[in-house]
């Protein structure tokens, strides 16, 4: 048994997951369990998905995601917020660092090992880590004040059912964050008419994954529509907004390496404004909602 300041107890077994929380004056509530771990590859190698090296571009993509979805959460000390799909935990330790009690979820024991080694290596506000899958989360109704998913859902099998679950365990006055990758954006459109024009008219063949194409490790090729439906039916959604344009679109990286970087920032927030009112066109989605309650949600 390990045991946190925060007032958590983690049990762990040979068998599922439990755990209980026990707060100051509240009495205890039981969580509720876990079922057992699916038996899948969760420690692939991810360099074909994420570009293992950095550019302008990328760079600007990925802290303006982690803006976005954390700034939602606002985390505070004494607020409980979950990070779902937590990978190597540099999201919950930063809430962490300012004050709030976070739990990241995860089923990949590596990702999980990473995520302890990191947070051991840089010190700090230490986030709790927890095994678990999306869509059985093993959390009490209305435990957290947020819950989140940063450029994850798209890996679930069952992204209705984690939605559905991550609205379950967030209090109803609180939120739920999804920050999804948009596959149909300007950027993959402009690639699939740049490959379909030089296939049909130039004859060029196509080799290898498609920047427009869903990885292999993607159960869901997302779109804004499709985003907006499975997140409304178990949010009402209070705002819906993008993230960045043309990120992987033929050329742009090479483009924004070459010019001043001044200039380059300058252009990469005048699109990310851009991207901001018009979400379908957006390399990242982000969705931020209260949970809406049914009779078997609240039971």
């Amino acid at each position: 048994m390990a045991s946190c300041e925060s007032g958590i107890d983690i049990v762990e077994d040979n068998g599922p997951i439990s755990l209980r929380v026990t707060l100051r004056g509240i009495h205890q509530r039981p969580l509720l369990r876990s079922r057992a771990m699916r038996v899948i590859d969760l420690d692939r190698d991810m360099s074909d998905v994420i570009p293992t090296g950095t550019t302008l571009d990328s760079e600007f993509l990925f802290a303006r995601m982690t803006e976005r979805t954390l700034a939602p959460a606002m985390s505070a000390p004494g607020r409980r917020i979950l990070d779902v799909g937590s990978g190597v935990g540099q999201d919950s330790q930063a809430l962490a660092e300012h004050g709030a009690w976070v739990i990241g979820a995860e089923p990949s024991q590596r990702m999980t090992g990473l995520a302890q080694l990191h947070a051991d290596r840089t010190g700090g506000a230490m986030p709790t880590w927890v095994r678990g899958w999306g869509d059985s989360l093993p959390f009490a109704n209305d435990t957290f004040d947020a819950s989140f998913c940063k450029g994850a859902i798209d890996h679930f099998d069952d992204p209705v059912g984690a939605i559905a679950e991550m609205a379950r365990v967030t209090k109803p006055n609180g939120r739920v964050i999804l920050a999804i990758a948009n596959f149909d954006s300007l950027a993959c459109r402009v690639g699939r008419a740049v490959d379909e024009y030089g296939s049909v008219v130039k004859g060029r063949p196509l080799a290898g994954r498609r920047g427009y194409d869903a990885p292999s490790d993607h159960f869901t090729r997302y779109e804004l529509a499709l985003m907006r439906e499975q997140a409304s039916r178990s949010l009402d959604l209070e705002f819906v907004e993008g993230i960045s344009l043309f990120w992987g679109m033929p050329g742009w990286s090479g483009f924004v390496s070459r010019i001043p970087g001044s200039i380059a920032r300058s252009c990469l927030g005048l699109l990310d404004g851009i991207a901001r009112r018009a979400p379908e066109l957006a390399d990242v989605v982000v969705l931020v909602g209260r949970p809406r309650r049914s009779a078997s949600t609240s039971a």
